[in-house]
């Protein structure tokens, strides 16, 4: 409020304002203030470490051009080239259109579908692992093995395989007997799912067929290698590396950390192992240690091995692609 009436009502307000005619009341007593007593600082807890990174190993030499779901790969020393098995769509799909293609160390592809179904009376649906006996490749392809000429990539008949589900990897021996492991899986209402028909078989040089071992005990074996002492095999449906001796009998089971195993090599003493649940390349001696090789590759399938460059080659089936990696 500002003095803007008459002097003598600004002179009264001022006059009481100030304490004028009437006595200032005693102040009231004030109540001490108790301070309250100070919390204790919670202690002061570490702060958390985070998880270092795992960057992905850089590989040497990438392909992608033409590829298409591949899903194994084979160096075929006597031509020095890589060949790569295309399914081109689902692992059970009975579509006719899986190919195979090569691809030259130095990077580059040469053809991108030397052997392919439809074409040259070619038939090929979803191949999968390869192996080469005196001349011939050898393709498994769900329940048949399809045989081509090595050199110019025609066909040369085929072995069916009764009773097989899911036909998966090949592996030839030095007597030239050629193996087949069955991953004993079918197609689900969603997904894979168990077929029963868990097997290794043995196909001699007459093109006769018969089992090495058959039995869910097998844990859906996928991966072959054949040592001087049998073949080895990694599985699928569960993390384990065996050998199976003379009568089909599991030796030397090794636990691996991971399972979802595919592809087996060897490396020295050694046995290179892919894994699509660690999404790594185990290194792994047989009933000893188990270290990590690589990491970082999602989805890798049926690996191969380039003794000349030390190099492993890894088929990226999720990203149509496959990698060449410096390893000795």
């Amino acid at each position: 409020m500002t003095c803007r009436s008459s002097l003598s009502l600004c002179s009264s307000l001022l006059f009481f304002a100030c304490g004028g005619a009437q006595p200032s009341p005693e102040p009231a007593p004030v109540a001490p203030v108790t301070k309250p007593a100070p919390e204790a600082e919670p202690e002061a807890k570490p702060e958390a470490k985070p998880e270092p990174k795992v960057e992905a190993p850089k590989p040497v030499l990438r392909w992608t051009d033409g590829l298409s779901t591949p899903e194994s790969v084979l160096h075929d020393t006597a031509n020095d080239r890589y060949l790569v098995s295309n399914i081109a769509g689902k692992p059970l799909d009975v579509d006719g259109n899986g190919f195979i293609s090569v691809l030259s160390p130095d990077g580059k592809l040469i053809k991108d579908k030397w052997i392919a179904g439809g074409e040259a009376k070619v038939k090929l649906d979803a191949p999968k692992g390869m192996g080469i006996a005196g001349g011939v490749l050898y393709v498994a392809d769900i329940t048949v093995v399809r045989k081509f000429d090595l050199k110019t990539g025609a066909p040369k008949g085929e072995i069916a395989i009764a009773g097989s589900t899911f036909l998966n990897d090949v592996a030839v021996g030095s007597d030239g007997r050629v193996y087949v492991s069955d991953t004993g899986m079918k197609q689900g209402e969603k997904d894979f799912e168990p077929s029963g028909a868990d097997a290794v078989y043995v196909i001699d040089k007459a093109g006769k067929v018969k089992p090495l071992a058959k039995s869910a005990d097998l844990g859906r074996p996928n991966g072959l290698w054949i040592s001087d002492k049998g073949p080895l095999v990694v599985t699928f449906g569960s993390n384990e590396l065996y050998r199976l001796d003379d009568k089909g009998e599991k030796q030397d089971v090794t636990k691996l950390p991971e399972g979802g195993l595919d592809g087996v090599v060897p490396l020295g003493d050694a046995l290179l192992v892919s894994s699509w649940k660690a999404s790594a390349v185990y290194k792994v001696k047989l009933g000893g240690a188990v270290s990590v090789a690589l990491t970082g590759l999602k989805a890798p399938a049926d690996i191969g091995y380039d003794e000349k460059r030390k190099r492993v080659l890894v088929p990226r089936f999720m990203e149509n692609a496959v990698e060449a990696y410096a390893l000795e």
